[in-house]
């Protein structure tokens, strides 16, 4: 059963919600969903819509920060950091079964613990492939459907992206050699399109939050299941919500060409292509935020 416990409440006086020197008030609370302890912050009137955000691979909901305080002042937000990353517990794979599905059950665990109901979802790469994941299989739990260049097809890897596969030595490199430079390269190399400012403190904090035993075994543990995309797609003709599927023309990991089939496979969708890489909403936060916003509301 999901329990929530909430933390003192918090105010964050560095995130950007559009009005500059406005701080954005925020609660942070532990959830037990799936047997796990999640970490969520939770922003926005409780009587607003609520909006929950997942995040992608590697990051948590410090990925958000830039477009919660926009989204809390028409939303209620759920940004949670999924089991094994962020600030939440890091159980062993032993114990918890990594990979999309688990999240994704997670995630409707969580839904319950906060009783709103029907919610919209927002989900970015394997975010993506999560909330892909929950709308199908949970129908009664989504409203509408935001992906944000999700993990969803077969995408170009080389020796970089595969060598942390390789049996034995590649889980050595990654648990143990993955430097906070190469960690910092990934980001700026693959995640930010070569136009984008890049948010070297928050890629810092992110890296800080990854480099422990825990974390890293993990994250580990989601690379190994999360590489078949395969029932993702399966699941797309079930998806019965309105969903919006947003892309960046830029994207270094998934290529822009896997936008106009995703928005073709998931019945009715619509779709939106931004100047940007593979983290449009980091990039050009108060563009996604208005996108989003008209789309959630039912304006476009």
């Amino acid at each position: 059963m999901a329990a929530v416990k909430e933390s003192p409440p918090h105010v964050d006086r560095g995130a950007r919600d559009g009005a500059a020197g406005r701080a954005v008030e925020y609660v942070v609370r532990d959830v037990t969903a799936s047997g796990v302890r999640m970490r969520v912050l939770e922003a926005g009137a409780t009587t607003r819509p609520t909006v929950v955000l997942i995040h992608d691979f590697l990051t948590s909901r410090l990925a958000f920060e830039d477009i919660i305080g926009p989204l809390s002042a028409r939303f209620h937000v759920l940004a949670p950091d999924l089991p094994g990353f962020g600030e939440s517990e890091k159980p062993s794979a032993a114990r918890y079964a990594y990979g999309i599905e688990a999240f994704a059950e997670a995630i409707a665990d969580l839904i319950a613990a906060f009783g709103v109901g029907r919610v919209h979802v927002v989900g970015h790469s394997m975010g993506g492939a999560v909330a892909i994941t929950l709308a199908a299989g949970h129908r009664e739990l989504v409203q509408r459907l935001v992906v944000e260049d999700p993990l969803c097809y077969p995408f170009p890897m080389g020796m970089r992206r595969k060598l942390p596969l390789v049996p034995v030595i590649g889980g050595i490199f990654f648990k143990q050699l993955w430097s906070r430079s190469m960690f910092r390269a990934y980001f700026r190399d693959t995640i930010f399109g070569p136009e984008a400012k890049f948010p070297t403190g928050r890629v810092e904090r992110h890296y800080d939050l990854f480099n422990g035993p825990s974390a890293r075994e993990s994250a580990h543990a989601v690379l190994r299941a999360g590489l078949d995309a395969r029932p993702v797609v399966a699941r797309l003709t079930r998806i019965a919500c309105p969903t919006l599927v947003v892309w960046g023309r830029d994207d270094q990991l998934f290529p822009v060409v896997s936008a106009q089939r995703l928005a073709r496979e998931i019945p009715g969708a619509r779709l939106e292509i931004m100047d940007a890489g593979h983290s449009p909403h980091e990039e050009r936060p108060r563009e996604f935020v208005a996108l989003v916003t008209q789309f959630l509301e039912g304006r476009r």
